[in-house]
């Protein structure tokens, strides 16, 4: 059994940035699935949103935030947000994260930082790193911060299996490590910064670890979530056959990329008077409504600067396929990317379970509401992981000596003999295909039940043991479960959730809430 103050689960923007903070106030053990570095933030092209112009550019940030949140976005939450993004950007600066600066030549003071616009945004407030690359430095610049301190620990290619609950309180987990091994590790406070679950749907832009682990758990140990009927489709994910749903950053169409039809038109003049700049779930339901009738591309080809050197990550992947912003036209559609719903925190990352915290895009504190600004998750991450760590010290000293051999002797009873991988993995392209069908963009009734009835079916053949394909699928299950019990039950359409049999909005803005097998709607408060 390891013992320490803390346990991080997941190491991306939000669990590094606790962890920074942690180390400072007792021991601290980060906890990966995979390499520390493979996580959503390293996969973010389009930037960090932060409002570094004084008061009137945080005013601003904060009310771009509530207008894409369509009513549903927690006004406390999302004035921590912006009050406290530029304080996190400025110690990123620090420790040596290199955004992009303007060269000597083009009007700006050579150095100075170079800041870009994104859809939705009333302004250019957007830092990038690399052209296209942001999440993968800021990941790089946290990471080597990490690596330098004693007190930190780094577990990788170990997965979470369970949170360990001591009476009615969380007090550790239970991992399987590299090699298959069953560890146990008890910690005064455990942090879920493991992510989002875009692996539940058969198209996303998110890396395999994004399963969901750390909602399915805190369910299961009987933290409340909410609003995990809201999941963002980005709009513009590579789109050719055979080839990966690549992102195709947001900032494509900051620079002036248009959206154009199978009969060569642009068309987003019929849904949003921003056009290509408009909210994010407004352009992805354009792009599905108009690829009914054919194909819909990204059109670059009348920018006048170099494409090339201005998202090289980009640049590099189309060459692939033979293909340039500047020359070619590119095919795009919509994509699962990012889950505004998770486990229901305060904006200190505090849960409705005592010792377990969670932050980024496991959580939701309701900053998001309906539908997220772009570029607003890595400042998220940053913020509310620090918020978190300060709220963890305080947790009081937990005493875990017998939790090893309670959790063994549980674990052995509840998951059984291994099911075979190859099952494993038939069972989760199943489930996947389902949600993708039947609880993606567009949604309805019929789909929603058909979807139920399916998952019910799946459950009869859940795949069994330890393996990090069975954890993942019972996990994937959970929030499946989740996702279309909140769906069923949202009777409007509000930001990314669009049901076609109820497209209007309802005039009182609630939050979803899901515990221990209830669901019930808070309203949002004024402030």
């Amino acid at each position: 059994m390891v013992d320490v103050d803390y346990l991080v689960i997941g190491g991306g923007v939000a669990g590094l940035s606790a962890a920074v903070r942690l180390a400072a106030r007792g021991t601290v053990l980060v906890v990966t699935k995979e390499a520390l570095a493979e996580s959503n933030t390293a996969y973010a092209q389009g930037g960090i949103a932060v409002a570094m112009g004084g008061d009137e550019d945080v005013a601003l940030h904060l009310e771009d935030t509530l207008q894409a949140g369509d009513g549903l976005v927690n006004r406390a939450a999302a004035r921590v947000l912006v009050q406290q993004g530029p304080q996190r950007v400025e110690e990123l600066l620090a420790w040596g994260t290199g955004f992009d600066r303007y060269p000597q030549g083009q009007g700006y003071k050579a150095g100075e930082l170079m800041w870009t616009r994104e859809a939705a945004h009333s302004r250019s407030r957007i830092l990038h790193a690399n052209g296209d690359a942001t999440g993968r430095e800021i990941a790089r610049s946290l990471v080597e911060r990490v690596r330098s301190l004693e007190q930190v620990r780094l577990m990788e290619w170990a997965v979470t299996a369970e949170l360990l609950l001591e009476g009615d309180r969380v007090a550790g987990a239970l991992l399987v490590d590299g090699e298959g091994g069953l560890r146990t590790v008890a910690a005064r406070a455990v942090l879920l910064a493991s992510g989002g679950a875009g692996q539940v749907y058969a198209e996303t832009t998110n890396p395999e670890v994004a399963t969901g682990d750390g909602i399915a758990m805190a369910y299961r140990a009987g933290a409340a979530v909410s609003d995990m009927e809201f999941y963002q489709f980005h709009p513009t994910a590579f789109a050719l056959p055979g080839a990966p749903r690549f992102l195709l950053s947001e900032a494509l169409r900051g620079e002036g990329a248009w959206l154009i039809n199978a009969r060569g038109e642009r068309f987003m003049q019929r849904y949003h008077p921003q056009l290509e700049l408009a909210p994010r779930d407004v352009v992805a339901r354009a792009i599905t409504m108009e690829g009914m009738d054919g194909p819909v591309y990204l059109d670059m080809r009348h920018a006048r600067h170099d494409l090339a050197a201005r998202f090289p990550g980009i640049s590099a992947f189309l060459e692939r396929y033979s293909l340039s912003l500047q020359r070619d036209l590119i095919p795009v559609r919509p994509a699962a990317h990012y889950l505004m719903g998770g486990v229901q925190t305060d904006v200190h990352g505090r849960t409705s379970v005592a010792g377990l915290y969670a932050a980024g895009e496991v959580a939701c504190t309701g900053v998001h509401g309906a539908n997220r600004l772009a570029s607003n998750s890595l400042l998220e991450g940053l913020v509310f992981g620090a918020l978190a760590a300060e709220a963890m010290v305080a947790e009081p000293e937990c005493p875990g000596w017998h939790l090893a051999a309670d959790a063994l002797q549980r674990t052995a009873a509840q998951h059984g003999v291994m099911t075979r991988e190859e099952h494993t993995g038939r069972w989760v392209a199943e489930l996947r295909q389902l949600m993708w069908r039947d609880a993606g963009l567009l949604r309805d009734r019929a789909g929603l039940e058909r979807a139920q009835r399916g998952l019910q079916a799946l459950e009869q053949a859940q795949p069994s043991g330890l393996s990090r394909g069975a954890i993942e699928a019972r996990n994937l299950l959970e929030i499946a479960r989740l996702m279309v019990a909140a769906a069923l039950a949202r009777e409007e359409s509000r930001g990314a959730h669009a049901r076609m049999d109820f497209p209007d909005r309802n005039a009182v803005a609630r939050h979803s809430v899901q515990q221990r097998g209830r669901l019930w709607f808070e309203a949002e408060s004024s402030d």
